[in-house]
C-alpha cells in the first residue's frame, strides 16, 4: 500500500524519468503536464500524498500552481523542481509553502531523500495535530477511520447523540475503540474543547472508588492529607467517560445513580453536596442486561445509562477499514519512534486481511507497533508479524486436500473452520492418523459442531496434549480453545494427553 506522488512537468521525457525513479522505489504516481492539470488533479484525487512540481511551465507557472495547491490542501507537501538554482526563485518557492527543492537533473537518490523527508515531516505534523485535538477534546468523527459499511450506523448514531446531552452507552468487544467513539461524540457536541475525563471502573481499587469518583476533603480518612476534587468535578462542564462500567461495585452503583438523578456529588467527608454539570458516556464489553438478571448490576442504573445505546462492531466485521487503520498506525509509530516505514507488502496486507483479530483494533495497533520496530525494510513483511503468521498456517496447494472435504460456504465462521480443518487433516494424513469424517452414515454432511469437536479431539491426540500447539494449529486463542473443551466435554481428554 504505497504513497501516491503527483509529478508535474511539461517535458514528457522528464516526467517519464521522474516516474521511473519514483515507481522503482514502490510509490504510485500520477502525472500532469502543466499547472492547471496539477491543481485539477489535487482537487479530484484525495489520495495524492506529495507533489513534485516544476516551476517553469507554459500557462499557469509552477509558482502559481503552488499557491493554488496550498490554498486547497495546506497539508500537502510540495517539492519544487527548477532548471536553475537561483536563490530568488528558491526563496519565493519556499515562502509560498514548498517543502523542499532540487535542481534538474537530479539523481534518483536525491529525489527519494527529498520524498522520504517530506513524508516523515507530514506524518509528524499530522500526529501533532491529532494529539492536540485529542488533548483539547476536539476530536471529531472525521478523525476516525470509519468508512466500512458496518461503521455507517455507528457514525450516524454518534452524530445524533452529539446533538444532545443524552446519556450514551457504547457496547462492543474489548479493543473495538469505544473510547475513541466517545471522544468523537464529545468533539462533535457543544461540549467540544471542554474536559474529557476517562475512568476505567475495573481498574480502581474497591476501597478507593468513592474517593476517586466523587472526591474527598482533607482529613476524611487516614491518608487524606489534601482535598481531592474527584473525576466528576474534573469533568465539570465536559464529559465523563465511564469505561467498563459493569465492573462498578453495587454500593457505588447506588451513589452513581444519585449523581445522575440529582446532578450533584457528595465528596467523602464533605458537609454539603457539590453541583456538577457532566455529560455521561459509559462503555462496557459485558452484557449489562445479563448482569442485571444475575443481580450484579442495578436495574435502575442500567436504564439510566442505557438511554442511547450504540454498538461498536468488531474489526472482523469492518475489514474495509483495515488498510486505512494500518496506514494510520504506521504513520503514528513512524512519528513516535523515528522510523520510516512506508506501508505493507501485498503479502502482508493479505495476511492481515485474512486474520480474525480477536483483540480487535487494539490488537492491530499493538501488532503494527511491534512490526514497525522489527521491520528492517521500508515495507512491513509477514515475518514482522510472527504472532500472526505463526498462528494461521495455510496449505501450499489445494490439491493436497482429501477428496471428501467440501468447499466452505460463503460465511466467515465456516471459512475459518474449513481452513483449520484442512490444515489438521493434511497433517493427520501425513502422520497416518485416521481422518475426521465429514459425512454421516446416511451420506449427509455432519453438523459443524460435530466436526469441530472431532477436529479438536484429533488435534489433541496428534499434538500429544500440547495445548499451545493445538490452539496455534487450529488458528484460535488458548482461551477460546479451553472454552470449546468445556463445551464439548473434552477437558478430561486434554488432561489425560497432557
Amino acid at each position: 500500500m504505497g504513497k501516491t506522488i503527483l509529478i508535474v512537468d511539461d517535458d514528457p521525457a522528464q516526467r517519464r524519468l521522474l516516474q521511473a525513479a519514483v515507481e522503482r522505489n514502490g510509490f504510485l504516481t500520477r502525472a500532469a503536464e502543466n499547472g492547471a492539470q496539477a491543481v485539477e488533479a489535487v482537487d479530484k484525487h484525495a489520495d495524492i500524498d506529495i507533489v513534485l512540481l516544476d516551476l517553469v511551465m507554459p500557462g499557469m507557472s509552477g509558482q502559481e500552481a503552488l499557491k493554488e495547491i496550498r490554498m486547497r490542501r495546506s497539508d500537502l507537501p510540495c517539492i519544487v523542481l527548477t532548471a536553475s538554482g537561483g536563490i530568488d526563485t528558491v526563496v519565493q518557492a519556499m515562502q509560498a509553502g514548498a517543502t523542499d527543492f532540487f535542481v534538474k537533473p537530479a539523481s534518483p537518490e536525491r529525489i527519494m531523500v527529498s520524498i522520504r523527508n517530506a513524508l516523515e515531516m507530514s506524518n509528524l505534523k499530522t500526529e501533532v495535530v491529532r494529539m492536540k485535538k485529542r488533548a483539547s477534546g476536539q476530536m471529531g468523527f472525521d478523525d476516525m477511520v470509519a468508512n466500512a459499511p458496518a461503521m455507517a450506523p455507528v457514525v450516524r448514531m454518534g452524530k445524533r447523540a452529539a446533538a444532545s446531552n443524552i446519556p450514551v452507552l457504547i457496547t462492543g468487544e474489548s479493543g473495538v475503540g469505544k473510547e475513541l467513539l466517545a471522544r468523537a461524540i464529545q468533539g462533535a457536541s457543544e461540549r467540544a474543547g471542554r474536559p474529557f475525563v476517562t475512568v476505567n471502573c475495573g481498574a480502581i481499587p474497591e476501597n478507593l472508588v468513592e474517593s476517586i469518583l466523587f472526591g474527598h476533603v482533607k482529613g476524611a480518612f487516614t491518608g487524606a492529607t489534601d482535598n481531592h476534587a474527584g473525576k466528576f468535578a474534573e469533568a465539570n462542564g465536559g464529559t465523563l467517560f465511564l469505561d467498563e462500567v459493569g465492573e462498578l461495585p453495587l454500593d457505588m452503583q447506588v451513589k452513581l445513580l444519585r449523581v445522575l438523578q440529582e446532578g450533584e456529588v457528595d465528596p467523602v467527608g464533605a458537609k454539603r453536596p457539590v453541583k456538577v454539570d457532566v455529560r455521561i458516556i459509559s462503555a462496557t464489553n459485558k452484557d449489562l442486561s445479563k448482569l442485571v438478571a444475575d443481580g450484579a448490576f442495578r436495574e435502575d442504573l442500567y436504564y439510566r445509562l442505557n438511554v442511547f445505546p450504540i454498538e461498536a462492531p468488531p474489526l472482523r466485521e469492518r475489514k474495509e477499514d483495515l488498510a486505512a487503520l494500518v496506514q494510520r498506525f504506521i504513520a503514528r509509530f513512524n512519528a513516535e519512534e523515528g522510523r520510516n516505514v512506508r506501508g505493507c507488502s501485498q503479502a502482508t496486507m493479505q495476511m492481515l486481511m485474512d486474520y480474525d483479530w480477536p483483540g480487535n483494533v487494539r490488537q492491530l495497533e499493538n501488532s503494527i507497533f511491534r512490526a514497525v520496530i522489527l521491520c528492517e525494510d521500508d515495507l512491513l513483511q509477514p515475518e514482522d508479524f510472527p504472532q500472526i503468521s505463526g498462528m494461521k498456517p495455510l496449505l501450499a496447494a489445494n490439491d493436497a486436500l482429501p477428496a471428501e472435504v467440501p468447499a466452505p460456504a460463503n460465511d466467515h465462521h465456516t471459512t475459518a473452520a474449513h481452513a483449520a480443518f484442512t490444515q489438521v487433516m493434511a497433517e493427520a494424513a501425513a502422520a497416518q492418523t485416521p481422518p475426521v469424517p465429514v459425512y454421516d452414515d446416511e451420506g449427509h454432511l455432519r453438523r459443524l459442531e460435530q466436526i469441530e469437536r472431532d477436529l479438536i479431539e484429533l488435534a489433541i491426540d496428534h499434538y500429544a496434549g500440547h495445548m499451545s500447539e493445538v490452539a496455534r494449529r487450529l488458528g484460535i486463542g488458548r482461551s477460546t480453545l479451553y472454552r470449546k473443551l468445556r463445551e464439548y466435554g473434552l477437558e478430561e481428554r486434554a488432561a489425560a494427553e497432557g
